[in-house]
């Protein structure tokens, strides 16, 4: 385990409050708290121009500076009001760009709030970016059109130049759902990872939207190509998950080696001709239920290895 300096012990002990600390050795990010915070949101000053806003319903992560303001996923409706607060505090630069990591309420809920607070050159709300599959869900669920990403783009990457920096988005095809995407802040060095990366549970694979166990593991891959670690996986590129703490390469490798392992295990145990009850009692995510898993809540450990199975058992 490493021995932190004091001012990374304090900061430890204030992202352990707020639910984002992870496994013991793990060397966190230099996220120091915003003092005057909205009630119910945490706000961490990541590194370079990213902050992570933690309490909204998913992750929101803010790039600020001279330019304006770049707000990557804006949490659940219920929180918006707050959401835009803690975004106030840190910077009163016009919120220029709005960019959606996938179609879930959680992470889609303060579009509105969000852009109609903000004012793109030409005078209109901010403009909203992702996928043309989240535009695609959101239209089929009758979302309200100034919810909806209606600058959609449908390459696998789209980039941009904001305040000093280049931005990229990546699509990733059915991981967590059809329309995810991840976003690199590469001046300041910060991945964002929506719901492909979260360091709560294990992946929710949401099927019925075309989320699939490959994608996953496609994903990550590629953020593990570009995350850099200062020393030893860790450190260096700093990846602001989907939901949960603050992590970095080594998370990430840990994440995609766990998608690895249950899979090849559940893939053998099919092989064998087992059924989804024989292959839930053969407990193929044990190693890992300690740090992932749940009994209970909204994704729990046998609902991770029936999506699983359900998805390597069908016919390619």
């Amino acid at each position: 385990m490493h021995t932190f300096p004091l001012k990374k012990a304090l900061v430890g002990i204030a992202l352990l409050v707020g639910g984002l600390v992870g496994h013991p050795g793990a060397e966190q990010s230099s996220a120091t708290p915003n003092p005057a915070e909205p009630t119910g949101i945490r706000t961490f000053h990541v590194q370079g121009n990213v902050h992570l806003l933690h309490g909204g319903g998913a992750n929101v992560a803010v790039q600020i500076g001279e330019e304006g303001v770049v707000v990557v996923d804006t949490g659940n409706g219920q929180m918006s009001d707050k959401v835009l607060a803690a975004i106030r505090q840190l910077s009163t630069k016009d919120i220029r760009w709005v960019v959606n990591t996938h179609f879930h309420p959680d992470h889609t809920g303060g579009n509105q709030t969000i852009s109609q607070a903000g004012r793109t050159v030409n005078g209109n709300p901010a403009a909203i970016i992702a996928h043309e599959n989240v535009l695609t869900r959101m239209t089929e669920a009758n979302r309200p059109i100034t919810e909806r990403p209606l600058n959609s783009f449908f390459e696998e990457t789209k980039d941009f130049y904001f305040n000093g920096e280049a931005i990229f988005i990546y699509h990733v095809p059915g991981a967590h759902t059809d329309g995810d995407s991840f976003v690199y802040f590469r001046g300041s060095d910060v991945l964002v990872a929506g719901d492909i990366f979260v360091t709560t549970t294990y992946p929710v694979i949401d099927a019925k939207s075309g989320g699939r166990v490959q994608g996953f593991i496609d994903g990550l891959n590629t953020m593990l190509d570009i995350a850099v670690p200062k020393r030893l996986q860790e450190g260096g590129t700093y990846v602001i998950p989907g939901h949960g703490r603050i992590g970095d390469e080594a998370d990430v490798l840990a994440y995609r080696d766990m998608m690895l392992f249950v899979r090849d295990r559940v893939q053998a145990l099919i092989k064998k001709g087992m059924t989804l009850e024989q292959v839930k009692a053969q407990k193929p995510s044990l190693d890992y239920d300690t740090r992932y898993g749940s009994e209970t809540g909204p994704w729990t450990t046998a609902m991770f290895v029936e999506a699983v199975y359900r998805d390597l058992s069908q016919k390619k």
